[in-house]
């Protein structure tokens, strides 16, 4: 069978047309996407499903008066997912999400930046924080 013809169809679904090359018989398909749920595992070992929103809040807490409007924060939220969708894991770290928020913040806005790294993170010491600060401006992201 070869296809002659696709196209898309209705939500999340292609259309082919496939013909036979022996007896060139014509036939349809319909083929479905399947969507694998995105499963977070949380720095203390448990589940949940991902949720883009969570990304949205912790962005939103970093840049509070910060001038960083919310089509930025939709932005990195959305460039998170897919970076995320295009891994094509079905289970990923609390930890690698972190770091591609901290990434993205970090060209938008410095102290939202720290700020998100500092929750995110959990600095053990003031001597851990100055260090992530003072490396900033050397263009190091830990």
């Amino acid at each position: 069978m070869t296809v002659t013809n696709s196209r898309d169809g209705e939500e999340n679904t292609i259309r082919r047309r496939r013909e036979c090359t022996l007896c060139k018989r014509r036939v349809n398909t319909i083929e479905r996407f399947e969507i694998v749920p995105l499963t977070v595992i949380k720095a203390s070992g448990a589940r949940q499903l991902f949720d883009v929103q969570k990304i949205v809040r912790g962005i939103k807490r970093a840049t509070q008066k910060r001038p960083v409007s919310q089509e930025q924060i939709d932005t990195i939220a959305t460039e998170v997912e897919r970076k995320l969708e295009s891994e094509m894991k079905s289970e990923i770290t609390s930890e690698h999400i972190g770091e591609l928020v901290a990434a993205a913040l970090k060209s938008v806005d410095s102290v939202a930046y720290i700020r998100f790294v500092s929750v995110y993170r959990k600095f053990e010491n003031a001597e851990s924080f100055v260090k992530e600060i003072t490396g900033m401006g050397k263009g190091d992201a830990e």
